[in-house]
C-alpha cells in the first residue's frame, strides 16, 4: 500500500491527512460492493467529532463508526480519549456506533489496549482492526511495529539497553513509593536515563507518579513482562553451550565446593526451583564473568549439540544485582530469573509465568 509521506520521507503532519490515509486503508480492504462514506468534523450536540464513517453492505442496514484522530498517542492517553469519544457518540442519533481511534502510528501496547477495550483502530502504516456486528465485518492488517517517521535522537517506545534494564530491575526489587533520584541511585543508572524510563513506563500505564512526586505504584509484573520483549537471556548476552557429562547434580555439587573467585549467578530452572519448583531441571543457565575460567574449574566442555548448560557472558553486570547465596550457590534475583525463563526455549516461558505467580503471592520474601 502506498503511504503518503513514507515514500517522500516527509511525515504526515496534519491530523486530517492521517485520518484520510488510515480510512483509505479501510476502504481498500472492504469486500466488493460495500461502501464507505466519511463525514469530516460533524457536530454531535455541543461537540465536534473528527469523523463519522458510514459502512454499508448490500441488503443490510449501514453501520456507523465514530472516529477520533490524533497525530500521536501513548497508552496513558487512551482511557480519557476513549471516554470522551463515547460521550460524543452518545449524542449522535440512532443506535450506539462503533468507536475507532486513528493516529499516524500506533505502537503495539496501544493496539493491544484498544483491542482489549473493544475499540477499533487504524494508523497510517497499515495497522488496522475494525469489528462491526451489523453488517458483520472483521478486518485486521499489520503495518509497522516501529514509527517510520521517528527522527534521530534517543529512542522511545523500548526498554532495550543497560540503563533501562537497571531501572526495570530496581522497580521490581524495591517497593514504591520511591523517588526518581532514589531509584537512580539504587539502579545505578544515570538520572537522565532513569527519568526517561520512568516517563516511558508512565506512558504505558505501568507506573503512577504525580508531577515532581515519588513513584506511587509500579506494576512490577507487567513491567518485567514488558521488559522481556526487549531483553532475552540468549538474545542480550554472549551465550556458550557446554556439557557437564555427569549431569546437573554433579555441576551443582562442584559449584558448591568450587572456589569463589569467579563471579557467577545461576538463573533459569535451577534458580526458580528455590522458590517455585516446576519440573525436574534439564538445562542449567548461568551468568559468569569469565566463561573460560569457569569451564575449566567446573570441567565443562563446549559442544554443538546436546548441551545441558548455557554459560552467558553478560553484556552488563546488572544481572548480578541483588543475587543471593542459597545453600552455597549464588543465584540471580527472582526478577532476573523470571525474565530469563520467559525468554528461554522449551518450557521456559511456562516456568517463568509460574515463578511470577509465586512472586505475586510472596512479595515479602523477595522484595525490599
Amino acid at each position: 500500500m502506498y503511504l503518503y509521506g513514507m515514500d517522500t520521507g516527509q511525515p504526515l503532519e496534519r491530523e486530517l491527512d492521517i485520518q484520510r490515509q488510515a480510512l483509505k486503508s479501510v476502504r481498500d480492504r472492504l469486500p466488493p460492493q460495500w461502501n464507505l462514506s466519511v463525514a469530516e468534523q460533524p457536530s454531535a450536540g455541543s461537540r465536534r467529532i473528527d469523523a463519522v464513517v458510514t459502512i454499508a453492505a448490500p441488503n443490510s442496514p449501514p453501520s456507523t463508526v465514530v472516529v477520533e484522530t490524533k497525530r500521536s498517542l501513548v497508552t496513558r492517553d487512551l482511557p480519557q480519549l476513549v471516554d470522551r469519544l463515547r460521550s460524543a457518540s452518545a449524542e449522535l442519533p440512532g443506535e450506539d456506533p462503533s468507536l475507532m481511534i486513528i493516529a499516524r502510528y500506533l505502537a503495539p501496547p496501544v493496539r493491544d489496549w484498544l483491542e482489549q477495550q473493544g475499540v477499533s483502530y487504524a494508523d497510517a502504516t497499515g495497522n488496522l482492526l475494525l469489528r462491526l456486528s451489523s453488517p458483520a465485518l472483521f478486518l485486521r492488517d499489520r503495518g509497522a511495529d516501529g514509527d517510520p517517521w521517528r527522527g534521530p535522537g534517543r529512542p522511545r517506545g523500548t526498554l532495550k539497553g543497560e540503563p533501562a534494564a537497571r531501572v526495570v530491575r530496581a522497580l521490581a526489587d524495591f517497593r514504591a513509593p520511591i523517588s526518581v533520584p532514589d531509584l537512580a541511585a539504587r539502579s545505578r543508572a544515570s538520572t537522565g536515563a532513569t527519568y526517561r524510563v520512568v516517563e516511558f513506563l508512565q506512558d504505558e500505564m505501568l507506573l503512577e507518579r504525580a508531577p515532581r512526586a515519588p513513584i506511587a505504584t509500579a506494576r512490577w509484573r507487567a513491567i518485567l513482562e514488558r521488559w522481556s520483549q526487549d531483553y532475552g537471556f540468549q538474545a542480550s548476552n554472549t551465550v556458550l553451550p557446554v556439557l557437564q557429562p555427569r549431569g546437573l547434580e554433579s555441576l551443582m555439587e562442584r559449584i558448591r565446593k568450587g572456589p569463589t573467585d569467579v563471579r557467577y549467578a545461576v538463573t533459569g530452572s535451577l534458580a526458580a526451583a528455590n522458590w517455585e519448583p516446576y519440573a525436574q531441571p534439564r538445562l542449567a543457565m548461568i551468568y559468569v564473568d569469565d566463561p573460560a575460567e569457569f569451564m575449566a574449574k567446573m570441567e565443562l566442555r563446549p559442544v554443538d549439540v546436546g548441551a545441558n548448560v548455557l554459560l552467558a557472558a553478560p553484556g552488563a553486570d546488572f544481572v548480578f544485582d541483588r543475587s543471593a547465596r542459597i545453600g552455597g550457590v549464588d543465584y540471580a534475583a527472582p526478577s532476573q530469573v523470571a525474565v530469563d525463563l520467559i525468554t528461554a526455549p522449551g518450557r521456559g516461558p511456562s516456568e517463568g509465568e509460574a515463578l511470577l505467580d509465586w512472586m505475586e503471592a510472596n512479595e515479602d520474601e523477595w522484595r525490599t
